[in-house]
């Protein structure tokens, strides 16, 4: 059954366009109202306003940080938020901090109730108008007018425009939610996909002719016991080696960490192998981002190719490289060992080979006695697959 999809809550889009509005309200605000200062012969009404708006502004910011649940509760954030405007209306009626206010308040009634934001702001336009008679007073310029007159319509436009806005947010919220979402379901579909892969192809192999070892051994008990302690040492022997192929699964798993630049995994897991052997290995690796299902058999095809090292070459040293040809990601492993003669045929050698194929790429060894094995495997990837900026 597959899991719902998740769905982000519109109070994560409100809450952060309204922290967006308190700032640019705010910065508008202090701006002009610092600017009156200097052109007022009576800045005492003017710092208060600077006081109350700074003052209010950072309380709702820290407010909307620690709680954006506080964007579902829009009436009461909407009043303390008209009782501040109102406060700088009273403290300076006709001043530009008021409309100002009034025009972010807007705004923030569209973020918070969308379109039904047209009544308060068109509250907060009268008030607009009523001052006009104030503002346009004897002495005033007459282009001014047209200013002030024009002046409080932006109330009405600010609660459009961030009413869209917030609408417009949350939907792009929503689709990101959903688009992770189903990329994280089918990470998780592949990962189990190969996971149960690699049991299958493994231990469940080993425990299948442990478990044919076992039904024989009771009756060669009794018959046969030279076959019966063979047996006995076959089921032990298996059962250890499902452990240790179990092991084995898990620790690759847990070596190619997917969100790891894969050259940065590559070299963790040749450190692992030289702090286990004592032999040193030079790593000479491309950033590259390949796939998953090509990091992860690239990386398994690594540690088989270093365990073949460990176990049959003799060698001092090895030399990874990782690098990218075209549409081809390489992966070499060459070591100085004792080498060997004749077809590579071994069930390490044609376990690379498989995993090679599985992601559509091949596995070359050349070997030379008493100079070396080289294992390449070369993987095509698409084009977006490649350097990490």
């Amino acid at each position: 059954m597959t899991a719902p999809v998740p769905h982000a809550h519109p109070q994560v889009a409100q809450a952060a366009v309204a922290r967006a509005v308190l700032i640019a309200r705010a910065a508008v605000t202090l701006t002009a109202t610092a600017a009156g200062l200097r052109l007022t012969g009576h800045p005492v009404p003017l710092a208060g306003v600077l006081t109350l708006v700074a003052a209010t502004s950072a309380a709702a910011l820290a407010a909307l940080a620690r709680r954006p649940d506080l964007a579902g509760r829009p009436l009461p954030v909407l009043a303390l938020d008209a009782a501040t405007v109102l406060a700088v209306y009273a403290i300076g009626p006709g001043q530009v901090a008021y409309y100002c206010c009034a025009a972010g308040a807007s705004a923030l009634a569209g973020v918070l109730i969308g379109q039904w934001a047209l009544a308060p702001a068109a509250a907060y336009a009268a008030v607009g108008y009523a001052t006009v008679p104030v503002v346009l007073g004897p002495g005033v310029p007459p282009e001014l007018a047209g200013f002030v007159f024009a002046f409080p319509i932006a109330d009405v436009l600010a609660a459009a425009g961030a009413a869209g806005i917030t609408a417009a947010v949350a939907r792009y919220v929503e689709l990101s939610v959903r688009v992770v979402a189903s990329a994280q379901r089918t990470a998780a579909v592949s990962e189990r996909a190969r996971l149960a892969r690699e049991l299958h192809d493994s231990v469940s192999k080993t425990l299948r002719g442990v478990s044919f070892a076992a039904l024989a051994l009771p009756s060669s008990l009794r018959r046969h016991p030279d076959l019966a302690e063979r047996l006995a040492t076959t089921v032990s022997q298996g059962a250890q080696a499902a452990v240790r192929q179990a092991r084995d699964v898990v620790e690759g798993l847990r070596l190619d960490a997917a969100e790891e630049d894969f050259a940065a995994a590559v070299t963790r897991i040749c450190r692992h192998w030289t702090g286990r052997t004592g032999v040193p290995v030079g790593v000479r690796a491309r950033p590259l981002d390949p796939p998953p299902a090509v990091r992860y058999e690239l990386a398994q095809i690594l540690r088989e190719a270093l365990e073949n090292v460990a176990r049959h070459s003799g060698a001092t040293r090895v030399a990874v490289t990782l690098d990218r040809e075209g549409s081809l990601l390489r992966l070499c492993v060459r070591d100085d060992g004792r080498g060997f003669t004749g077809p590579a045929g071994g069930l390490g050698i044609i376990g690379m080979v498989e995993r090679a194929a599985t992601v559509g790429g091949t596995v070359r060894v050349l070997s030379t006695p008493d100079a070396g094995t080289s294992v390449e495997a070369r993987i095509p990837v698409e084009e977006t697959a490649g350097v990490v900026p």
